[in-house]
């Protein structure tokens, strides 16, 4: 590649594991991000003359660790950094050195840190903000866009959960049975939310992205290992195996995006969604559910209907009414408005997202939906204006093509 994309996606790719392990050697979430930071700026110069390195995650864990030690070394007046050329060599040495700093399987420490992050002390909104600031390295601008508030409502929010974090020395090690199982709730809200940024690829191209799916779901992997029991975990899994079979065919040859309805399903990844739907039957079991099952069960739905024709919107439909007395969200009120469209017409549907205008002002697809059900009513010139707002606060250029082809037709027709 001539640019440096390939660089930001190898750095969003690493950082989890870099940080964690950073974080474990130093213990001290500002000395670890700093490092990173540092073995970043480091990386961008180097790599584009000498390659990428063998390992990306163990080459900046050994150049942000010598980084920040060099830093305490000059303030001790102590001996200095090695010169750039050897620090930045790109042979095994970065690897094995990486082996010897961690003393075991280093990847394993992002749940580890997951766990930290998610500390008991910080309300819960502050404990996924920080893990997904810390943790993925999602930009201020994405956590609020998840949470569906403003950036310096968020900025603030991860500043106190650092500050609080730093206040009340919380240890960095692995928690026990106890803590763990009381943080777990936490934890796979995180794992989701990073899973929803790369599923909905905001911060870049969806190829870009797609190392942070795959990295939710080898945490949501570790997870179960830890509860192997827990319903809502196997839910959890389930739901990410389900969307991420889609990936292959949710974008077309120009990067547009293709709706479910109108997706190729025999480029679904059938191995993913046959493990998932045994996951989502097992959980179900034990009869305790939860808004991750209820979800894995909607996306089960869908991925049992061989073609759009064939859904069964009525499970859909009832399964959402489940899932809004569960986890009650505008959003999911928005999405069971879809399932209403199919069975019920279009004015069905926009007449249950109207009183959600107010809260979902912000939200992309709340105008793309309501567009959409106006178009379908002949209501062209309120549809017009919908769209027009879709188009104001879409994250991507593909969700922005997207509704500018509506558009496009509705020009056309008039």
């Amino acid at each position: 590649m001539t640019d440096l994309r390939w660089i930001d996606a190898a750095l969003t790719s690493a950082r989890p594991q870099a940080v964690a392990a950073l974080l474990r050697y130093f213990r001290d979430l500002d000395t670890a991000e700093e490092a990173f930071q540092e073995a970043s700026l480091r990386a961008l110069k180097t790599w584009p003359v000498k390659g990428p390195p063998r390992d990306p995650a163990a080459w900046l864990i050994f150049v942000g660790r010598n980084t920040a030690l060099d830093d305490k070394r000059r303030r001790s007046k102590e001996q200095a950094l090695p010169p750039e050329d050897v620090l930045s060599d790109d042979d095994d040495v970065e690897a094995s050195l990486a082996d010897q700093l961690d003393a075991e399987h280093y990847r394993d420490d992002i749940l580890r840190l997951l766990f930290i992050c998610c500390h008991p002390e910080l309300p819960s909104t502050q404990q996924i903000a920080l893990a997904l600031r810390i943790v993925s390295g999602l930009t201020v601008k994405e956590i609020a866009r998840a949470f569906l508030v403003s950036e310096a409502a968020m900025e603030q929010r991860i500043t106190r959960a650092k500050r609080a974090i730093g206040s009340a020395e919380v240890p960095f090690e692995t928690p026990g049975a106890e803590a763990r199982s009381d943080r777990l709730t936490a934890v796979a809200a995180m794992i989701y939310l990073l899973f929803n940024e790369g599923y909905s690829a905001s911060g870049g191209t969806a190829h870009m992205r797609t190392s942070l799916c795959e990295e939710a779901i080898r945490l949501a992997r570790l997870l179960m290992r830890l509860f192997p029991s827990e319903p809502e975990v196997m839910g959890l899994m389930a739901l990410l195996l389900l969307q991420h079979a889609r990936a292959p065919a949710r974008l077309d040859r120009d990067s547009e995006i293709v709706l479910l309805e109108d997706q190729d399903r025999s480029r679904w990844n059938r191995k993913l969604i046959d493990e998932a739907l045994v996951l989502v039957e097992k959980a179900l079991r034990h009869r305790a559910p939860g808004p991750y099952q209820v979800q894995a069960a909607i996306a089960a739905v869908h991925s049992r209907a061989r073609r759009a024709a064939e859904t069964d919107w009525q499970e859909i439909d009832t399964l959402y009414g489940i899932l809004e007395q569960l986890q009650p969200s505008p959003v999911i009120t928005l999405n069971r408005a879809v399932a209403v469209s199919k069975l019920r017409g279009p004015a069905a549907a926009l007449a249950m997202i109207e009183p959600l205008a107010e809260k979902l002002q912000g939200y992309f697809h709340f105008f793309g939906a309501k567009g959409a059900w106006l178009n379908e009513l002949g209501r062209i010139d309120e549809a017009r204006v919908a769209f027009d707002q879709a188009i104001a606060l879409a994250h991507t250029p593909a969700q922005a093509a997207h509704i500018r082809q509506h558009l496009d037709r509705l020009l056309k027709s008039s």
